[in-house]
């Protein structure tokens, strides 16, 4: 476990771009926190590190948006499948060639896969946040690592 502290919005998606930069294809992030706790903010972070031009926000209504960068990015938001044992060929995003991103992945744990990188994110003050991530796996281990240092 990996534990940052950042103090404004800007530091929040610095330290996402930081991981951006160093996702490959496959990569699978699950990103969990509060409402309000910064969970979209730090997407757009890791767009900005995978060299995504385009606007990034919440695709609570569509549940999966898709960005063209150096990968695609595939940004969920499962919220509303919460209580639902709807499979909406999560596989699909994981095996592409793209970084899929799942905002609120405890409500579809039982379709992630097994090596991932997660991310929580948790409001300490009005700017502050605490940001835990736990790898899962030995590729996000060393990417952890490399943050770190």
């Amino acid at each position: 476990m990996f534990q940052f502290t950042t103090l404004s919005e800007e530091s929040t998606k610095q330290l996402a771009e930081r991981i951006g930069q160093l996702l490959q294809a496959n990569d699978v992030l699950t990103l969990d926190g509060d409402l309000g706790a910064g969970k979209t903010t730090f997407t757009k972070g890791l767009a900005s590190g995978l060299d995504v031009k385009r606007t990034v926000n919440s695709p609570t209504f569509t549940i999966v948006k898709q960005y063209r960068g150096r990968l695609p990015l595939f940004h969920m938001d499962v919220y509303r499948l919460e209580d639902s044992e709807e499979d909406i060929g999560f596989d699909d995003y994981f095996d592409s060639e793209g970084v899929t991103v799942i905002e609120w992945s405890r409500f579809i744990e039982e379709f992630l896969p097994s090596e991932r990188l997660r991310i929580y994110i948790e409001k300490t003050g009005d700017d502050k946040r605490l940001i835990t991530l736990t790898p899962y796996g030995s590729r996000f281990e060393r990417l952890c690592e490399e943050i770190k240092s």
